[in-house]
């Protein structure tokens, strides 16, 4: 079931879940702001697949799903599906802009092997 209704307490729960940096939320703002649709937001997704069996994913999302944790910083919403959340708890989700160019960086306490691109892991 879809909602766009924004559960509290998943909110004030998810803080506690993932970090979600001052400079991820910066870079999605602008990102949001280029789309000009105020009812997006962030969803960070773990699927099957990848060098080392499971990778991540990022795609922009007006619904807000049953059981998705939310998390919001500078106007930003980050939302987590409940399976991913269970890969993704203590993770942190930043955005980097180095030699390497301009990507969404997650740091995974949970991953025990990762592959050299950093969007693949193994638990």
């Amino acid at each position: 079931m879809t909602t766009t209704a924004e559960p509290l307490e998943a909110t004030e729960q998810a803080n506690n879940v993932l970090v979600f940096t001052d400079a991820a939320a910066g870079k999605v703002k602008t990102l949001l702001e280029d789309e000009d649709n105020d009812a997006l937001k962030l969803r960070v997704f773990v699927s099957g697949g990848g060098c080392s069996g499971f990778q991540y994913g990022f795609s922009f999302d007006e619904n807000v799903e049953d059981g998705d944790t939310l998390v919001k910083k500078q106007g930003v919403t980050l939302l987590v599906d409940p399976m991913s959340v269970l890969y993704l708890t203590g993770a942190e989700i930043d955005f980097s802009d180095g030699v390497e160019g301009e990507q969404f960086v997650i740091r995974n306490p949970n991953a025990t092997t990762t592959c050299g691109c950093g969007n693949s892991f193994g638990v």
